[in-house]
């Protein structure tokens, strides 16, 4: 084979190759984890579980999907978990904690007007997502309230695959960054989401798998999905008379899927709230039901 032949089949080869996350726009220099992260990684050609079926339906087969996140408020908050980028002049606070055993210490660079998911009045998981765009940083907060007080906390290095000491949480059950498995209008706009989603569930095992580190229930039935248990969207489901935004969201959750994160209502995806999305657009993803999600084997899954 001549030399111009082996580059001309190499072509290919090149733009197969995963594409890492888009960065935030407003750190642009700062990696959503590496290209070599697992959220980072497709897994539409991984094998799919034996007990893909039975997992599926006890998450809840016709149960729909919905889109736990888009523009404008629903009871006076965002709807979605929002990130705030500060940078290096944002002085650092310390938090007092519930589960002071299982978070980091901090400090953490919280602005006076940090964005809390749900609002400021807001009762429910009240997260909030910091990246410092100087030192890529991540830093999420579960439950935080004006003080500052919290349920937990996690610091992550942007730029490494570093994980949780095992049974640690974070700001998450699973003990896992939430940032890396939102969906972001500013992806939506491009066209392409290039990592895995999180998602809820109503009910979860005691038990976790690679990546997540935790688990967040008393239930030991193998029937019930484990934190970090991966799922995809069937191959060969049709897409294309989806509206541009969900059509964005199903293309990731064929290629790289969702990842079981926290408790909470069955086969809600999470987001980041942005006055870009069209919530019409996103209520169509309803139309897809659990079972047209596959259980995906991820044991050989590493960075």
């Amino acid at each position: 084979m001549s030399l111009r032949a082996a580059l001309v089949a190499l072509v290919p080869l090149v733009l197969a190759s995963p594409a890492a996350a888009s960065p935030l726009p407003q750190a642009p220099d700062c990696p959503v984890f590496p290209a070599t992260s697992v959220w980072n990684k497709p897994v539409d050609r991984l094998p799919i579980r034996k007990d893909s079926r039975t997992i599926v339906n006890a998450i809840g087969a016709d149960l729909r999907v919905h889109a736990d996140f888009g523009s404008g408020l629903w009871d006076g908050g965002p709807i979605g978990i929002p990130i705030t980028v500060v940078d290096s002049s944002t002085t650092p606070s310390s938090v007092g904690f519930s589960y002071a055993d299982e978070s980091d210490p901090g400090p953490y660079p919280i602005p006076d007007d940090v964005a809390v998911e749900g609002g400021p009045d807001a009762t429910g998981d009240r997260h909030a997502i910091i990246v410092d765009r100087d030192s890529c940083t991540l830093y999420e907060l579960f439950s935080l309230y004006p003080g500052w007080s919290a349920g937990s906390g996690a610091i992550w290095n942007l730029t490494s695959n570093r994980l949780r000491p095992l049974g640690w949480t974070s700001a998450d059950a699973a003990g896992l960054p939430i940032l890396p498995g939102l969906a972001r209008y500013d992806e939506a706009a491009a066209g392409t989401i290039n990592h895995a989603l999180r998602f809820t569930v109503g009910r979860s095992r005691r038990a976790y798998i690679y990546p997540a580190r935790h688990f967040a229930s008393s239930s030991t039935s193998s029937r019930l999905p484990p934190m970090g248990l991966r799922l995809r969207l069937r191959s060969d489901y049709r897409i294309y008379s989806f509206p541009h935004q969900a059509r964005v969201v199903l293309r990731a959750l064929k290629r790289y899927g969702m990842i079981v994160a926290d408790n909470g209502s069955s086969w809600y995806i999470s987001g980041a709230p942005d006055p870009g999305w069209d919530n019409d657009q996103l209520h169509t993803l309803g139309r897809v039901k659990g079972s047209d999600f596959r259980v995906v084997d991820t044991s050989k899954l590493r960075p």
